[in-house]
């Protein structure tokens, strides 16, 4: 019988036999990739799989994330071998774009800020002058990258009364039938009262939020990011909030998870979660699920379900 490896992690939201056929071998996160016959190995996002596991799993024939995103993977060392890559896009869309506004909200309305005041028994009564924040009615939204998140993101801006920017390598006529412009990213920086970000990590799309781009924002902005942390240089965010440049951030992802800067977290204008954007039941049981369809597929000799061809699957 044919080993696969899945993460541990997923067992509690796969049926009994997620792969019919096979012997599943749980892969707890703190374990190293074994080496040996596997056929597939089913890895969370945390898991890298490059050159080195590569090489230990020679008869490997898919590695089928439990993400939408796939930079822990060596797609080229992957290619070379033969090795199919699938991701899970679309199953996580509206998930992610649920808690995007959430962040939205938070950080327009100051929410760690008036949560501290009562945890911390500081709260004096009413004044019309505590914690004014961001009004989103008439505001603009500028979102980077409107790939399926982006557009969710960008969809439910309307029922805020608010005016879209969008900023992507391909126009989304369906975004611009409702309302919404398409722009370059330096206009979009200047003109957006919130910068919400939605691309996938890649050479050229690492540390493109820097000094530059927040020094380019408006005064008293937001900056959202549920993409990918490395996509932010986070001293240059953290000046950015210190000087009062931008209003606020919200964060569900950074560049060396788990570890988060203290500042960021500590910081009262920051709104900072531990990578939560799929995480309700429905949508973290459709990955799983949506992982181990693409192992069956590949494994009985039909087409992957989700490949991650060289332009991704985003």
């Amino acid at each position: 019988m044919p080993d696969v490896l899945v993460a541990a992690e997923l067992r509690e939201l796969l049926p009994v036999d997620p792969v019919p056929g096979c012997e599943i071998r749980w892969l707890d996160a703190s374990s190293p990739t074994p080496g040996g016959p596997y056929l597939a190995i089913v890895p969370l996002l945390s898991r890298r799989v490059g050159e080195a596991e590569l090489n230990g799993l020679p008869q490997l024939r898919i590695v089928a994330n439990c993400a939408v995103g796939y930079d822990n993977i060596d797609l080229e060392a992957a290619a070379r071998r033969g090795v199919i890559v699938t991701n899970t896009p679309e199953v996580l869309t509206e998930a992610t774009a649920d808690l995007t506004w959430a962040l939205i909200l938070a950080a327009a309305r100051r929410l760690k800020e008036g949560q501290a005041l009562l945890v911390e028994r500081r709260w004096e009564g009413w004044h019309p002058g505590q914690l004014l924040g961001l009004e989103l009615n008439g505001a603009t939204l500028g979102v980077v990258g409107a790939g399926r998140i982006g557009q969710a993101v960008a969809r439910r801006a309307a029922g805020f009364g608010m005016r879209v920017l969008y900023s992507d390598p391909a126009g989304r006529p369906q975004l611009e039938d409702a309302g919404a412009e398409r722009v370059g990213l330096d206009r979009l920086l200047a003109e957006s009262d919130v910068v919400s970000v939605h691309v996938p990590s890649s050479e050229a799309t690492r540390g493109m939020f820097g000094r530059e781009a927040f020094a380019q924002m408006k005064p008293g902005a937001l900056f959202v990011n549920t993409a990918r942390g490395d996509l932010v240089d986070e001293t240059a965010l953290l000046e950015a909030l210190e000087t009062g440049h931008l209003g606020g951030a919200g964060l569900d992802v950074f560049a060396a998870e788990p570890a988060v800067p203290d500042g960021l977290v500590d910081h009262p204008r920051a709104v900072t979660l531990p990578h939560v954007g799929s995480a309700t039941t429905h949508t973290r049981r459709a990955m799983a699920e949506l992982a181990a369809r693409n192992v069956q597929a590949v494994l009985a000799g039909l087409a992957p379900i989700t490949p991650v061809g060289a332009a991704g699957s985003r």
